[in-house]
């Protein structure tokens, strides 16, 4: 234990006097990396708020229309989901809670219901709210992707993208065994 108390101090003394000699460097920006002209910084902003009023309209204002129908399958997907499930809950527990009441009417005549026992009723009502809280997460999740994705998107709209920084995919002969090999190939021009 005085070991550890030893090391804990030594080490804490030397990264301490490091951690005070080091200077800030100035922040360098490469001349291309950014895009020449009017720069809106608050784009970002605006594509992720627009995108938490409307799911999708960060989107349109990012001019990204082909994402707008993706967003809304994958809600209109996740919300029929939940709703199935949460019926399908309901009347496996509304089942349940006839059966122990005693007034349930589907005990022989149902064919659904009817041959259930009620550790099977059980079980069904654990699936399906199982399922809709996983539904509900989701479309939580979907939300919360299409706010970022309009953030990150706006963001990378700034970027300047030309011919000088490209990644490829190459296709060339290996020339010892003469076998294709597949790679990628990173060039910059200046």
């Amino acid at each position: 234990m005085n070991k550890l108390l030893i090391i804990f101090f030594f080490t804490l003394f030397f990264t301490s006097q490091t951690v005070l000699s080091q200077t800030e460097a100035p922040l360098l920006i490469a001349k291309d990396s950014v895009k020449t002209g009017e720069i809106n910084v608050l784009a970002p902003a605006k594509a992720a708020f627009y995108s938490a009023l409307v799911p999708g309209m960060g989107q349109a204002y990012n001019k990204k229309y082909w994402k707008i129908p993706i967003i809304y399958a994958g809600l209109a997907t996740s919300i029929y989901f939940y709703i199935d499930n949460n019926k399908k809950y309901n009347d496996f527990r509304n089942e349940y809670k006839d059966r122990l009441n005693g007034t349930s009417h589907y005990l022989d005549d149902d064919p659904y219901y009817g041959p259930l026992d009620n550790g099977r009723l059980i079980e069904g009502q654990k699936f399906y709210k199982r399922n809709r809280d996983l539904s509900a997460f989701i479309t939580v999740a979907i939300y919360v992707l299409n706010i970022v994705d309009a953030n990150v998107d706006a963001h990378l709209m700034q970027f300047n993208v030309n011919e000088n920084l490209t990644v490829r995919p190459d296709l060339y002969q290996n020339e010892i065994n003469y076998k294709h090999n597949v790679g990628l190939t990173l060039n910059y021009k200046f």
